[in-house]
């Protein structure tokens, strides 16, 4: 099936629909695809519209040591249950809208290209076999960072504030559905201002999509629309202003956002 997008048109109406294999051509839909949506009729070129996020999640949850490679380099064993964080719905942003520096944070700012997880259906307590059933596709995520703020203080880790930042959620261009994207052959690859910076294979996962969907519902409803961003591999790094960071996925496309 071909891939999901959500956009804008002049008017200021804003829709979902599908892309056609070129890349060309809209097929609008009358509602999201998470509901029972039926093709609006007709077509549209892609250049009348602009994408947005893909979807619109509640929250995204936010994965932490989830490859090997990664697990390894940082000395730290394999988790036993996913390790995450929560990024508020305010976070998110689609591809070419702008990551905006916060005002009260002048230091390091660091990209993770990522792999996200769509979730179609209310999970709550779910078994793996129903959560494979619930992932409604994939889409790339940029898990932005604000460094500094980590650390600041030393009682208390800041994983929330420091990713929850407005701007700090990137997701897009599009989702693929589970049924026509096959995470384990695919890649992650991130360019700084076109420099390759990551480029890491999603079958190096310690928990596969559909372990993550069912053990994180035992912790937590998910909702439709909500995102798992999977974690991030080998090659992250910093973000100067005015850069710009693309986060590749074959089957997906390329999502890409500047540091302003």
């Amino acid at each position: 099936m071909a891939n999901w997008i959500r956009f804008s048109r002049a008017d200021g109406a804003v829709g979902f629909g599908t892309l056609s294999e070129d890349g060309r051509r809209v097929t609008p839909f009358d509602r999201s695809p998470f509901e029972s949506a039926e093709p609006a009729g007709h077509e549209f070129d892609v250049e009348d519209i602009t994408l947005l996020a893909p979807c619109q999640p509640g929250k995204i949850v936010a994965l932490w040591n989830n490859f090997y490679a990664l697990s390894k380099k940082l000395d730290k064993a394999p988790p036993t249950h996913p390790l995450f964080l929560i990024k508020p719905a305010r976070s998110v942003i689609g591809t070419h809208e702008a990551i905006r520096r916060p005002i009260s944070y002048s230091g390091k700012i660091a990209y993770e290209g990522e792999l996200g997880i769509v979730i179609g259906r209310r999970c709550s307590s779910v078994s793996v076999e129903e959560a494979e059933a619930a992932i409604f596709g994939y889409t790339c995520v940029n898990d932005v960072t604000a460094g500094e703020l980590l650390q600041e203080d030393p009682n208390f880790p800041q994983w929330c504030r420091a990713k929850g930042f407005d701007t700090f959620g990137c997701l897009g261009p599009t989702i693929a559905t589970a049924t026509g994207f096959d995470w384990r052959a695919a890649r992650v690859i991130t360019t700084l201002d076109g420099v390759e910076r990551q480029n890491y294979p999603l079958d190096d996962m310690i928990f596969t999509p559909a372990e993550q969907v069912s053990l994180i519902s035992h912790d937590m409803t998910l909702e439709p629309g909500d995102v798992i961003a999977c974690g991030t591999s080998l090659g992250i790094g910093s973000i100067k202003d005015g850069a710009e960071v693309s986060v590749s996925i074959e089957g997906i496309g390329t999502l890409v956002n500047r540091l302003l």
